[in-house]
């Protein structure tokens, strides 16, 4: 794997234990912040395959625009789509005032995150 890869990996599963911190927290979870977290793990495995790959990318949060990069490297990652799109509305929208995420969405985001990630990792010669 490409070095700026790997940095991309890190960078993945520190916002993953985020996330699965913030989600286990005992007192007054922050249940935004998982979705985010989850949101913020997907993109930087995705932005890790294409630096992998040599494909040149933006400076963008969208993951539906990141995995239409990815998918000449990787055209099974179309089934990822609805996915991505719904995480992508989870993280963006609980950073604004008068949405709130609660324990449901933030399970949901988890979930997607990790599905992404099984995706992502053995495209990177990495175990799911």
């Amino acid at each position: 794997m490409k070095p700026l890869a790997t940095e991309w990996v890190a960078k993945a599963e520190g916002d993953l234990r985020t996330a699965r911190r913030e989600m286990a927290a005992a007192d007054s979870p922050n249940y935004d912040a998982v979705c985010f977290h989850a949101q913020q793990c997907v993109e930087k495995y995705l932005k890790a395959r294409l630096a992998d790959g040599g494909v040149a990318f933006p400076k963008i949060h969208d993951l539906g625009a990141l995995l239409n990069l990815v998918l000449p490297l990787e055209p099974s990652w179309e089934s990822l789509r609805e996915d991505l799109d719904s995480l992508s509305s989870r993280a963006v929208e609980v950073r604004y005032p008068g949405v709130d995420s609660d324990a449901e969405d933030a399970r949901g985001a988890l979930e997607i995150a990790l599905r992404a990630r099984g995706f992502v990792r053995p495209g990177l010669g990495l175990p799911a």
